[in-house]
């Protein structure tokens, strides 16, 4: 590789996003020492605004090494669907309608397993939830998993071992929890349609595996913590406010959910169905929570950074995975989506042609397993960040505490993927 000076300059502006993702702390600090900019600092701090602070300095560095003309051609060619359907599906996803219907389901099921205190429904809700990301598509699922562990077990008295260990577990399940199908995971969203991958592929190569996978891991995290777990009580009554939530308003929630997956790359349309829910939120307050529309806006700005700022990492990235064996590019994959979003690793292996079906396993695995390491690596886990985050000290999830937290399920998926 030969990299140009403007190459650098954008690698160099990725490495320093990562770096500033791990100082949210450091912030905070800051903006209790320096009180006449605490709001800016805080804001700095927010792990959701760094990728789109970067990328505009990016572009900003582009239009003085390249010209205005140039940066702003560059922005226009990003593709931003996914960061507004992140945006719009994680609103409707966390309605007070829609997360009905989610706890009554999980209770229900919590109900028949004969687990004592919270341990039955907490196994439920780390489970089911993300294997339904392969219906509702992952950003949804994060989304009703995360108002759901944060009302019934963050807000109560849980260590911070265990919040941390939940996110890890949630996370990787996440991640490979929407295998099951061609729509529903970013990174197999990006090489289905060109390496012909159809759901029945995805449910006999990959789902089965995935499904075991969070199964084991779910099982691990509720064992480890099953003390503390069954200690804590089952309020069968906690939901009895959303339950006052008419079961047709439900249905129609629910409608623009489905109808907002089915037309998930077509963002005139999603965007257009989410002003029309809107609209029906608004005309029916009574029945909603306050929309979280200020935690998905940020999300969206995540992503839209992130995009921004991997567009131009195709220079080192793409010759580095192709350098690589098929046994080794799912390592290297699995590593590299610590550092960069995973759909975005899978997205410049589908532009190289010729790839064995072996290769193309191993990258789309890889990818998939590594989900979990870091807030970046899979375009749900900003949404479960900014929904958990203010159940932590000082509203700072510690980058190093995901990480650890996610290296044993991250284990547990590589096995099931490699060896099964």
């Amino acid at each position: 590789m030969s990299p140009t000076p403007f190459q650098l300059v954008c690698a160099l502006a990725l490495a320093l996003a990562v770096l500033h993702s791990f100082c949210g702390k450091y912030f905070e600090r800051l903006a209790h020492s320096h009180p006449r900019h605490a709001g800016l600092l805080h804001w700095l701090g927010e792990v959701e605004v760094v990728f789109g602070v970067w990328a505009l300095l990016l572009v900003g560095a582009m239009g003085l090494m390249q010209g205005g003309s140039a940066a702003v051609a560059y922005v226009d060619s990003r593709n931003f669907t996914e960061p507004l359907f992140v945006f719009a599906v994680m609103v409707v996803a966390a309605s007070r309608p829609v997360l009905q219907a989610a706890m009554v389901l999980v209770q229900q099921l919590a109900r028949r397993v004969p687990l004592p205190g919270s341990l039955g429904y907490y196994a439920v809700v780390m489970a089911l939830v993300p294997l339904l990301g392969s219906c509702i598509t992952e950003p949804a699922a994060m989304t009703l998993a995360a108002l759901i562990l944060g009302q019934r077990f963050f807000a109560g008295a849980m260590s911070t071992r265990l919040k941390y260990g939940t996110l890890g577990v949630l996370f990787v399940n996440v991640s490979i929890g929407g295998t099951l199908t061609a729509f529903a995971a970013p990174p197999v969203l990006m090489v289905a349609a060109t390496w012909g991958w159809d759901s029945a592929f995805m449910v006999g190569t990959f789902g089965w595996k995935a499904a075991l996978a969070v199964l084991l891991n779910t099982l691990g995290v509720a064992w480890w913590f099953r003390r503390e777990l069954a200690a804590l009580p089952l309020h069968d009554d906690a939901d009895a406010g959303l339950r006052a939530v008419p079961w047709s308003l439900v249905a129609v929630h629910l409608g623009f959910l489905v109808a907002m997956v089915v037309f998930a790359h077509h963002a005139a349309v999603f965007m257009g169905l989410f002003v029309f829910f809107l609209g029906v939120a608004h005309a029916y307050a009574r029945h909603q929570h306050r929309l979280i529309l200020k935690e998905g806006l940020l999300v969206g700005f995540f992503l839209a950074g992130l995009v921004v700022l991997g567009g131009q990492q195709q220079w080192w990235l793409q010759p580095l995975l192709m350098g690589m064996s098929s046994d080794g590019v799912f390592v290297g994959a699995m590593a590299l989506t610590a550092f960069t979003d995973n759909a975005a690793i899978t997205y410049l292996g589908s532009l190289v042609t010729g790839l064995s079906p072996g290769f193309q396993y191993a990258l789309v695995a890889g990818a998939v397993t590594g989900g979990g390491l870091t807030i970046i690596a899979n375009a749900p886990n900003p949404a479960g960040i900014a929904i958990l985050r203010t159940h932590f000290d000082s509203g700072v999830v510690s980058p190093l505490g995901l990480l650890l937290a996610a290296l044993a399920p991250t284990l547990v998926a590589a096995l099931a993927f490699r060896f099964l």
